[in-house]
Order: C-alpha cells, then sequence, then structure tokens
C-alpha cells in the first residue's frame, strides 16, 4: 500500500524537476544569444574596415570626391609584392589631392611628432604633412597588397625599415616629396634637442624634404630645437651645422632653441592672429 501511494508522487516531482531544470536551461541559452548578438553589435558598431576609416576620414575634408580618392590610393598597391610599390606609384594620387602652397605656414619635424602636431592642432598657423587631406586619412595607418588578390590588408605588412619601397614607406616618401616642394617663403622645421643628432642624415627631412627647398621661392629655414632639461644639444650642434650646409644656396638659417613647455603654452590671440612662439 505504501508503494502504490509513493510511486506516482515520486514521478510527479520527478516531473516537476525535470520541468524546472529545462526552464532553467532555456532561460540560460535565450540569455546566450542575447549576450552574443549584444557583443556583435557592439563589435560591429565600434569597428571599423580599413576602407572605412579612409573614407570617414577623407570626408572630414569638404567637397572631396572620397571615393575616387579611395579608387586611385588602391592602384597604387594592389595586387603588387607590398615590399615592391614604387613611389611613383602614388602619383596619381597625390596629383589628384594636391599640397597647395602656403607661403609662410609649412612646418616640418624630425623625431617631434608628437609635439609639432599638438602644436598644429591647437593653433592653425602651421601645418605639417599630416594636417593635409592625405596626410590626415593615412596617419598612423597600415596597408598593403598581395600578389594575385584584389584585397587591401592592414594587418601582415612589412613596417617601414622591413624594404626600401613598401607600400607605406613609398606613400609617405612621395607625400613629403610633394609637400616640400609646395612650400615657399619662410620654412619652420622643429627638431628634438633631447637627441645627440637632431638633423639625422638618413631622417625623411634630410634626404627627401631639405633637398627640395629652393631659392627664391623659399626665402628661409627657421629650425625650432625643442628642449627639456636634459637636452643634450645647442644650436651649435654639428649635426645642425650640417643642415646649414645643405641648404640652397640663397635660403637664409636661423636656429633657436625653444623649451617644450614653451610651445605648449604659446596660444593664439584671435584678434592678433598667429603669435609669435620662438
Amino acid at each position: 500500500m505504501q508503494r502504490a501511494e509513493s510511486g506516482p508522487a515520486e514521478r510527479i516531482r520527478r516531473r516537476r524537476r525535470l520541468v524546472g531544470i529545462g526552464v532553467a536551461v532555456l532561460v540560460l541559452v535565450l540569455l546566450g544569444v542575447v549576450v552574443a548578438v549584444a557583443v556583435t553589435l557592439s563589435l560591429r558598431g565600434n569597428t571599423r574596415t580599413f576602407k572605412e576609416t579612409f573614407v570617414a576620414r577623407c570626408e572630414d575634408f569638404n567637397g572631396t570626391d572620397c571615393e575616387k580618392i579611395w579608387g586611385l590610393f588602391e592602384e597604387a598597391y594592389v595586387g603588387r609584392d607590398p615590399c615592391k610599390v614604387p613611389v611613383a606609384a602614388y602619383g596619381p594620387l597625390i596629383a589628384a589631392a594636391p599640397f597647395p602652397p602656403k607661403c609662410n605656414q609649412r612646418i616640418f619635424w624630425s623625431k617631434t611628432k608628437a609635439v609639432v602636431h599638438d602644436f598644429t592642432k591647437k593653433r592653425k598657423c602651421f601645418e605639417t604633412v599630416e594636417d593635409t587631406l592625405l596626410g590626415s586619412v593615412l596617419d598612423g595607418q597600415t596597408w598593403c597588397g598581395k600578389e594575385g588578390s584584389n584585397e587591401t590588408f592592414a594587418t601582415g605588412c612589412p613596417g617601414w625599415t622591413d624594404c626600401e619601397t613598401s607600400a607605406v614607406r613609398s606613400f609617405w616618401n612621395g607625400a613629403s616629396a610633394a609637400f616640400a616642394d609646395a612650400a615657399c617663403g619662410d620654412v619652420t622645421v622643429m627638431l628634438n634637442g633631447a637627441v645627440a643628432t637632431p638633423f639625422y642624415n638618413k631622417s625623411v627631412f634630410a634626404t627627401i624634404e631639405v633637398p627640395r627647398f629652393r631659392s627664391p621661392k623659399v626665402r628661409s629655414l627657421k629650425v625650432v630645437l625643442v628642449t627639456q632639461e636634459n637636452s643634450l644639444t645647442s644650436c651649435e650642434n654639428e649635426s645642425l651645422k650640417d643642415l646649414q650646409r645643405k641648404l640652397d644656396g640663397g635660403i637664409t638659417y636661423s636656429c633657436k632653441a625653444v623649451p617644450e613647455a614653451q610651445i605648449n603654452d604659446c596660444i593664439p590671440d584671435p584678434e592678433k592672429g598667429c603669435p609669435v612662439c620662438w
């Protein structure tokens, strides 16, 4: 009699436990699906392809046909060995988005990128190559193509020192040359006073930009030697004398050591225009 009474009750309890477990599992599965979808949407919202980043940055420059610019950019390196992209391959791209002459506003740099870009971002009186359309679009980016492929790759590409004609290096060499060709009037360069050789003879500034400064188009070159408390050099540094010797005849040269803090504190006055920061 006892076994007959306990059998049905036990089966009911088992069914209830199974139903409870099933509901719990279903809840967990649904929760997992919701989390997975949320993560996927989040990633999609925060991740851009290389082209999306390129076009988004390009569109910050109003009036530019960014799809055309993208097409010319791709033509330079897509389908090529990533270490065999000549500078000339970027010629059509640079011609489509040239660097217009801005006399007295061109500023160059070597080993002072963070300082000079902070300066030009806050004060529109000067412009680096990275402040132009192509420079701003590609600053900090890595890209390349591969033989037999029509894709753009943003990973697995050779670095700056891996080969002489990598997709990235050739672009910046070509852009730097065109930017220097457009320089006129008084030209400025920020060099690093915290290194032993502020004018390094194998830098882009030394090998590509300086040789393109020509008198009378370029009237003067002013070196702003960015210094700190531990600075190693002064304007009497031998490498700076070498820079002076390399300048085209007729271009006047000057150098001034300027503390980095002074550059950071130089704020333009809207009523007076561009300030004299050094």
